[in-house]
């Protein structure tokens, strides 16, 4: 079977409906500069600036930077950077299959080796826009001599890239980027930007650049939204490649639903132009709501869901949601306890809607999206999205929300570590190892090694470092996760949720 290409691309037969790229596209200019090859750029950003260019609206390309040399980029050369996407799911009650061949991407460069490129790019004048993907925890201040080759951070490479571009146009204001960072962090744009100034200061530059900074270039607040799993498994990778009849290293799977909220002005829309390929991109002045609704409701779901689910044995959230008592779980979680610790001003039928439909996501038949995968970051991600609700719930109804509290003691439990290995520690399901992917993971194998399950639940929630707040002053809370973690010990979760909630039916919407 032929290996995707563009040598190969003629032979792929028309009747598996696959939309191929037409030659033009291939000498559009490149006039993105994007950080990250990870699935959901892939499968979300670079896909809109793909439809863009098919409809001659856009009409650029996209130079991607990778941080680390090996993995994927092999696959990008030998594929002359061509991906396949195959969407799959079900919209307003329709089965949507539509696959892709993706074209936007035209060269993958190492940060390592291809450091000078990656500057030489810097000056040209097609270059408009940066975007970015580096994981939750890739914009961070950290000390960075923007002067090495490259710099560590990514705010670092970002810097020495818009640094050398304000010396090749000797400042011009009109050379200015837009800069979108797609990092699920709050005002994720606004702390991008704040960092690059501040590590401008501690680089000594002049003050000149540091203004060019602020005032020619637009760092964007925006949120993306697509549930676009990793590599398929085997046995999906195999059929899909019957069905499209070659095979495709980068061949990526998405759900069909798609945002992506970017917070601008008419100068961005108009550098942005791909907005008008796809409603999916939404452009607007505040993005506030947009961001709440995801972060809570579906992300939020997700950080409280997956280590119970994880435990009850499921290995997928498609999987989960097939089991009539964890999936009325996860929906009565998100519904009564969720929605009222939104700590944001959300009309209640606004949410529940977006929450239904966050439910028939988690159902998609076509996406293998795995627990374990989010469970990486795990103690991260509970502070990030689940802390305020809980704080907001507690505030507005003055009660313990039982169902966030078994989520949390189900995080304290995946978190239990048995072994350490190169450098990783694992858990143990029935028997089976498991990794964890949380730089706690050592903190939380110190305290299982040596506490009582209700004392590392007090321990835990006591930890101001870890949460911001202290979690055990919250009345009842630490006495139901104490409760719920003996019960998840003792009689494994599906039985905990059994014995402990009431009988209960997914509720139609």
């Amino acid at each position: 079977m032929n290996s995707l290409s563009r040598q190969t691309l003629p032979l792929i037969d028309s009747r598996a409906m696959i939309r191929i790229p037409t030659l033009p596209l291939a000498h559009l200019p490149e006039r993105v500069l994007q950080f990250g090859t990870s699935v959901l750029l892939r499968g979300l950003p670079d896909y809109l600036i793909d439809k863009a260019n098919r409809q001659g609206i856009f009409n650029g390309r996209i130079v991607v930077v990778k941080s680390t040399d090996g993995g994927d980029m092999n696959a990008f050369h030998q594929q002359d950077n061509l991906y396949t996407l195959c969407i799959r799911g079900v919209e307003d009650q329709q089965l949507v299959e539509e696959t892709i061949v993706c074209s936007a991407i035209s060269r993958v460069l190492s940060a390592k080796q291809d450091w000078e490129d990656i500057l030489t790019l810097a000056a040209s004048p097609d270059l408009q826009i940066v975007i970015s993907n580096t994981t939750e925890v890739g914009i961070q201040l950290v000390q960075d001599d923007i002067r090495q080759a490259p710099p560590l951070s990514y705010p670092g490479k970002l810097l020495a890239v818009l640094y050398a571009r304000y010396l090749a146009f000797d400042g011009d204001p009109g050379k200015g980027l837009v800069i979108v960072p797609t990092e699920l962090i709050p005002d994720n744009g606004t702390r991008l930007e704040a960092i690059l100034l501040e590590l401008a200061h501690r680089n000594a530059l002049e003050s000149e650049f540091i203004d060019w900074i602020e005032t020619a270039n637009t760092c964007c607040n925006s949120l993306v939204d697509r549930i676009v799993p990793g590599r398929p498994d085997p046995a999906t990778q195999r059929a899909l490649s019957e069905q499209l009849g070659y095979t495709d290293e980068l061949l990526t799977v998405s759900e069909v639903y798609s945002l992506w909220a970017i917070e601008g002005d008419e100068r961005v829309q108009q550098v942005l132009s791909f907005e008008q390929a796809d409603e999916s991109v939404v452009i607007r002045p505040n993005i506030d709501l947009f961001r709440e609704l995801k972060l809570r409701l579906l992300n939020g779901t997700h950080t409280l869901s997956c280590g119970l689910a994880f435990l009850s044995g499921f290995d997928t959230v498609r999987e989960a949601m097939d089991d009539n008592r964890l999936a009325a779980f996860i929906q009565t979680m998100m519904l009564a306890e969720l929605i009222p610790g939104i700590p944001y001003a959300v009309d209640v039928k606004t949410a529940q809607r977006f929450g239904f439909q966050v439910l028939d996501r988690f159902r998609n038949p076509f996406v293998e999206h795995r627990w374990l995968a989010i469970t990486m970051h795990y103690s991260m991600k509970m502070q990030m999205r689940n802390v305020s609700v809980l704080l907001r719930y507690y505030e507005t109804l003055q009660a313990t929300p039982r169902y966030i509290a078994l989520g949390f003691a189900a995080y304290l439990l995946f978190m239990r570590a048995t072994v350490r290995q190169d450098g990783i520690w694992y858990g143990d399901r029935n028997g089976e190892t498991y990794p964890i992917h949380d730089d706690q993971a050592g903190y939380f194998a110190d305290l299982w090694a040596r506490l009582t399950p209700s004392e590392v639940t007090q321990t835990v929630l006591q930890n101001t470092t870890l949460w911001g707040h202290d979690l055990s002053q919250l009345p009842g809370f630490s006495a139901a996760v104490a409760t719920y973690l003996t019960h998840l010990i003792e009689q494994g979760a599906l039985s905990t949720i059994r014995s402990q909630f009431e009988p209960y039916q997914v509720v139609a919407r």
